[in-house]
């Protein structure tokens, strides 16, 4: 199996190399050369086995030789033995037809962990294999900072430095990353919002020297093993409810896009999907490209979804790759533009995204009164991300095809936009009860790509 940048201008590598490589040396997304098939009998035959199980032969097509079978199995067992739910991401009925995937069952209570802890099992068995050290830096709006720094935590071949805007993550998100203990994850509060850190992340990536001196990984979700890991359970899910013996639709509340691109990885694959719904908030430039008024940034408006605050989604990258029928040329044409604004969608591409993706947005009235009428109606308490996609899959839902809308994230994360829509406040589980009483250690910064770089050199010399 080998990956190509959506750019087409580095090297193919393995699954491996693309893994602790992160971003192309071109600047694009790795994607593999092929995406593997599934047969409906194989789908079938997940039925009634473990998470685990259907992890490992979800995704061992995709990992070539990188991995022995066994020692791929141990690092999916060890990535979610940590857990809090045996079935990892349960479904849970909200009324007839629709159905609520629960992703917050992890150790940091938001769908990143998924991914995060598997990453972090398969760094090390690399990197031991190597004899080699990485320096991770991530950009985050909310949940992946922390799911990074707890799958990474203690690792003696990795530092972490994990990047969000400060002021604009909720206090139990900034919480968990600032928090942390162990000596190699880094916390750094840039002066910006989500974008300015995304963008810096990708400065660092096509500063070469500077990539090369501190042996720069990513594990935002431009790692393609981070969609991976995500895959999986778009199959546990729709098998579930039927599949692939009758088809399912999936709404996901995304910002950057990887989460909703690996639902599209699972029906290429082969997975019956109908919809693909993506569930923005008012930051939604993707519902703007998506209902065919190109690809134009716009400001980041701070909301109670933060997670979602974002105007250039990454993976979209990805997606328009497969639209431009993988046509890299024209893919880093479009990002040139994107420098300076936006892009139109030609009509062939825009072709493609309406017929593999719809969209839909939620005010932030409309998110609050979502929490309410479905915690009234279900006794579902949602956080925001979820009530946005509850919102939007209610707009899509057909009577004859079960709708599965994707939980992100614990509503414990979002403690005060909750109890303002439900007068309801989520406790923490008990393993998280004394976050408030934890020391913090934060660094704030500019998101000066050079006092950033000096920062990072400064603190692994140490």
């Amino acid at each position: 199996m080998k990956y190509i940048s959506t750019r087409g201008q580095a090297p193919e590598l393995t699954f491996e190399e693309a893994m602790l490589t992160g971003l192309a040396r071109d600047g694009g997304l790795y994607v593999p050369a092929e995406i593997p098939t599934l047969s409906a009998e194989e789908i079938a035959s997940f039925a009634g086995l473990s998470y685990e199980e259907v992890a490992f032969r979800v995704m061992r097509p995709f990992v070539g030789d990188c991995f022995a079978d066994q020692e791929f199995r141990d690092i999916i067992g060890r990535a979610y033995a940590g857990f809090g739910h045996a079935a990892r991401a349960p479904l849970k009925q909200l009324e007839p037809n629709h159905f609520l995937l629960e992703l917050f069952h992890g150790p940091t209570l938001a769908f990143k962990d998924f991914a995060m802890q598997l990453i972090g099992q398969l760094f090390e068995v690399a990197l031991k294999r190597r004899g080699e050290t990485v320096t991770i830096v991530g950009a985050t709006s909310g949940d992946t900072g922390s799911a990074a720094m707890e799958a990474f935590a203690g690792l003696e071949a990795v530092n972490v430095f994990i990047m969000y805007p400060h002021g604009r993550v909720s206090e139990v998100q900034r919480r968990q990353m600032t928090t942390p203990t162990a000596a190699n994850v880094h916390a750094l509060a840039v002066d910006g919002d989500f974008d300015d850190c995304q963008g810096r992340l990708k400065d660092m990536f096509n500063d070469f020297d500077f990539r090369d001196e501190v042996k720069l990984a990513g594990v935002n979700s431009i790692n393609f093993a981070r969609v991976l890991a995500q895959v999986v359970y778009y199959f546990t899910s729709a098998v579930a409810l039927g599949a692939p013996h009758r088809k399912v639709s999936f709404t996901v509340p995304t910002g950057n896009f990887g989460d909703i691109f690996a639902g599209f990885i699972a029906k290429q694959m082969g997975l019956p999907i109908d919809q693909l719904v993506v569930a923005t908030n008012q930051n939604d430039i993707l519902h703007r490209c998506l209902s065919g008024n190109g690809y134009y940034k716009g400001e980041t408006i701070p909301s109670i979804s933060p997670s979602m605050d974002i105007q250039v989604s990454s993976n979209f990258e990805r997606a328009l790759f497969y639209a431009y029928d993988k046509d890299g040329a024209a893919v880093a044409q479009l990002m040139d533009e994107l420098k300076t604004g936006g892009f139109d969608v030609s009509q062939g591409a825009m072709e493609f995204l309406a017929a593999t993706f719809a969209s839909g947005r939620a005010s932030e009235d409309e998110t609050l009164a979502t929490i309410k009428s479905e915690y009234a109606a279900s006794g579902e308490l949602l956080c925001p991300h979820g009530a946005i996609g509850v919102k939007v899959a209610n707009e899509h839902r057909k009577t004859e095809v079960p709708m599965i809308t994707l939980a992100t994230a614990h509503p414990a994360k979002f403690p005060a936009a909750v109890e303002k829509a439900s007068d309801v406040h989520p406790p923490l589980p008990s393993r998280m009860a004394d976050l408030y009483e934890r020391s913090e250690r934060v660094t704030r910064i500019s998101s000066d790509l050079a006092a950033l770089e000096d920062h990072i050199r400064k603190t692994i010399a140490k």
